[in-house]
């Protein structure tokens, strides 16, 4: 990295950069710097404010210059900046009952069901639920969908 004038290295996290309509705060992960897309690039380094200009290079092995990979400005110096990463998680009816189900296998500890109540669920068939409550020790959840689900064999 070149901004102004330190030079030093690191080891960016890549973001998608958000809509200028929007008001979330929330960047969403990506893997790497796709080649003609715009990208935000977040990492820990010297105080550097905006609108001070950006120069990645990479060095590639065996090569003795480094190569420009990327060019920008700094626009923001905010360390409580989020940058989400999309999971997907998946798990099985266990027992069903109109559009109640006991699901297993998508989480194993109580605290994991705790912590994912507030997520929405959504099953194949387009169906949307919350989880309810945990039971026992094992990670199975009572969850509740808008309609009533299938047992899937």
């Amino acid at each position: 990295m070149h901004a102004g004038f330190r030079r030093f290295s690191s080891r960016p996290i890549f973001s998608e950069i958000p809509r200028k309509t929007s008001t979330n705060k929330k960047y969403k992960f990506i893997r790497f710097l796709h080649q003609e897309v715009t990208a935000c690039a977040s990492f820990y380094a010297p105080v550097v404010f905006p609108p001070c200009r950006l120069l990645m290079s990479v060095q590639p092995e065996g090569a003795v210059n480094p190569e420009l990979a990327a060019a920008g400005s700094i626009v923001s110096v905010d360390p409580k900046q989020l940058i989400i990463k999309r999971i997907i998680l998946t798990g099985y009816p266990f027992r069903t009952q109109k559009n109640k189900a006991v699901v297993r296998f998508m989480f194993f500890s109580p605290q994991d069901i705790r912590w994912f109540k507030p997520v929405e669920l959504s099953t194949k068939k387009g169906l949307r639920g919350h989880i309810k409550e945990s039971l026992g020790t094992h990670g199975y959840m009572k969850c509740r969908f808008s309609a009533h689900i299938k047992q899937a064999f």
